[in-house]
């Protein structure tokens, strides 16, 4: 497996790789890589990727201020062997500054899809991830790049983003991957102690309940079921961030929850917050 740390290097490496019609897949991640971000190198090679490129990078642009850049877990070793094992034939791992230049002062910025959720709670971040991925998608040039359900909104921005600035380059979405106990699996999951792990639960609990529901009666209303959620999420000792059902696609909040629909929550389990959906 490749190691590159430049991305002009990187950016040449994938043009030759072009040149000879191999396909390419980026898997991008933020690092600290568990089974979630392992599915999706085994979806980029299930679609027949000649070379899948993962890059490590915990993109500062994207962290508001007093959220967890600095602690954010690292550990590029364990990261390099996991790539390795996966199959991944290349990992990119750059600093902040082979990335950003100090006056650098172009941004990317989606201004729909981008506003409600996770957008409306932490400001300018959907800039940095739009910002991030499109020099990523620049100095790849996939073919295809592989994201997971479990950050159900940004995979509609970049969507939109390849969609409203012509990438050319496929976005796939692979299933969220969950811990034995149904806990989506998040690099943040490190941060939780036994007894917040466990409270965590009640976040994945309420969404199948929701689910279940819905296959029995058709359809259910939403500002009832949020209400209720949120009621749940607090007897379990979490703090609700968001409750919310939204149209898949334009993620406009709906009034009633039938198939189709998302369910999408945020919410804190002591200071960690997590995220977490379920497509109705």
């Amino acid at each position: 497996m490749l190691t590159f740390n430049d991305p002009a290097k990187l950016q040449q490496w994938a043009r030759l790789r072009r040149m000879k019609g191999e396909k390419i897949a980026l898997v991008p991640t933020m690092g600290y890589l568990h089974e979630g971000h392992l599915s999706l190198i085994a979806a980029a090679k299930k679609k027949g990727a000649k070379q899948i490129v993962v890059s490590v990078f915990v993109n500062p642009v994207q962290f508001g201020p007093g959220e967890d850049y600095e602690k954010y877990p690292r550990d590029e070793k364990a990261d390099f062997a996991k790539c390795r094992k996966a199959g991944a034939t290349a990992i990119f791992l750059p600093s902040p500054r082979m990335m950003y230049m100090d006056d650098h002062s172009v941004y990317v910025n989606e201004e729909s899809l981008s506003t409600g959720l996770c957008g409306a709670r932490r400001p300018g971040h959907f800039r940095g991830v739009c910002t991030v991925l499109a020099k990523l998608f620049n100095i790849v040039n996939p073919h295809f790049a592989v994201f997971g359900q479990k950050d159900y909104q940004q995979v509609q921005v970049v969507k939109r983003m390849v969609r409203d600035l012509n990438f050319g380059i496929e976005i796939a979405v692979a299933p969220i991957v969950r811990e034995e106990s149904g806990l989506a699996m998040s690099s943040r999951n490190t941060y939780l102690s036994p007894v917040e792990q466990q409270n965590a639960l009640a976040i994945y609990g309420a969404l199948k309940m929701v689910r279940a529901k819905v296959r029995k009666v058709g359809k259910l209303p939403a500002a009832t079921v949020r209400r209720q959620i949120a009621q749940f999420l607090a007897k379990n000792s979490l703090k609700p961030d968001y409750v919310e059902a939204v149209d898949a696609e334009t993620l406009q909040p709906v009034e009633a929850i039938k198939k189709g629909v998302v369910v999408l929550i945020a919410a804190y389990s002591g200071k960690t917050r997590l995220i977490d959906n379920i497509i109705i």
